[in-house]
């Protein structure tokens, strides 16, 4: 199978292999945070920026930034995405620990 071949042949969007696993990714990540909130109640904590946040304000603030992120690492250096995919990381680590 190659990468970045579409999976539905004519489709009217570009399904590829990364778009789906992104996706799938994306929605495995919000079910595992809906079964923490539920075996786990969340409590907001205060953190660096001053303002409360739960685990859901940390993964959207996470998501976003991550976002922002790959943009100015595609606007600066273009493709690959790896060394955005390693910033996102570390950027996702400081969210979840300071904010």
């Amino acid at each position: 199978m190659q990468w970045t071949r579409p999976i539905i042949d004519g489709g009217w969007m570009a399904w590829t292999f990364p778009v789906a696993l992104f996706f799938y990714s994306l929605g495995a990540v919000l079910v595992v945070f809906s079964i923490l909130a539920i075996r786990f109640p969340e409590t907001p904590r205060r953190g660096i920026l001053g303002m409360q946040t739960t685990r859901g304000d940390r993964l959207f603030i996470t998501l976003l930034g991550s976002a922002f992120i790959n943009l100015i690492w595609l606007y600066f250096f273009g493709a690959p995405l790896t060394g955005a995919l390693i910033v996102c990381l570390l950027y996702l680590l400081s969210v979840f620990r300071w904010v």
